[in-house]
């Protein structure tokens, strides 16, 4: 069972409604199914106590600034399995989200594991976070290791063609990476497609120079309402926008993890289509963007 800190003076003097939140993260973090060893970590770096700490700011935005709404989040069955969502918003508010949402809640909560850039594994303190709040570099040899040990795996197949096209392009799928159905096929994983309804409004895009980006060894350069022109600042603002989660039945493919790209186009189509129907039933469903 992970390790139940104390509470310090800082925690104590803490408002009501964050003491509750780092209460109920405690909670979810002990009936999470965890493998951990004698000193507390599991096999891939995810510490529960290193975890409650960092994930506190992120659950705060997730009850009271995102306010995230899900549907259907019993659909993810127990044992391995891909969260494939579509990705937007700039800043990766989505992929935090939706980690939490399987941690609080899901029943049992699950930690959602993602998979990081490597950019982060360079950059200072970034990684050892990342890792001790149960995120692993997105190489294959990572995620096959995860899912065959039964872990949730989240995947955003459009990487920054999705979290960085402008506005004009908002909930149009961009193309697929390949790999995330490999995975499945190889491991035998079912796929349970998600649709993100909110986080495309969250800090709106009038394009993406993408060329001057690579000068500096970047995958996008998105020109928002807040960057470049307030530096760090500007990158990780996010208007108050209400979060809608929508989680699709699993969906089981067979055939050869190794066939060509145009032989998995079909089965990667399927999966776009299941995600664009997530995304219809929410945007009909909502009444505004913050609401």
């Amino acid at each position: 069972m992970p390790e139940r800190l104390p509470p310090t003076l800082l925690e104590r003097l803490l408002p009501g409604p964050l003491r509750r939140l780092d209460a109920e993260l405690a909670g979810q973090l002990e009936k999470a199914p965890l493998r951990l060893n004698d000193f507390g970590y599991d096999p891939y770096g995810f510490h529960p106590a290193s975890a409650r700490r960092l994930l506190l700011p992120t659950a705060l935005l997730y009850r009271y600034w995102f306010r995230v709404e899900t549907h259907d989040i019993a659909r993810v069955p127990e044992g391995g399995a891909l969260l494939i969502a579509n990705h937007s918003g700039q800043f990766g508010y989505d992929g935090a989200m939706l980690a939490l949402a399987m941690l609080l809640d899901a029943e049992p909560p699950r930690l959602a594991r993602g998979m990081a850039e490597h950019l982060f594994a360079r950059t200072p303190w970034a990684g050892t976070s990342l890792a001790r709040m149960g995120s692993l570099i997105g190489t294959p040899e990572n995620c096959v290791a995860m899912l065959e040990a039964g872990e949730c795996v989240m995947v955003f197949p459009e990487g920054a063609r999705g979290a960085n096209k402008p506005y004009r392009k908002r909930y149009q799928l961009q193309s697929f990476g390949t790999g995330f159905l490999r995975l499945a096929l190889q491991t035998g994983t079912p796929i349970v497609p998600v649709g993100i309804v909110g986080a495309e409004e969250q800090q709106p895009g009038f394009a993406n120079l993408e060329s001057f980006g690579r000068r500096f060894n970047l995958p996008s350069f998105p020109i928002t309402i807040s960057q470049p022109w307030f530096g760090l600042l500007g990158s990780v603002f996010a208007l108050p926008v209400k979060y809608r989660m929508y989680f699709g039945e699993p969906l089981h493919f067979e055939g050869d993890a190794w066939d060509s790209d145009a032989a998995t186009e079909e089965k990667i189509e399927s999966v776009k289509d299941a995600i664009r129907a997530l995304l219809a039933r929410g945007r009909a469903e909502r009444t505004g963007i913050f609401r």
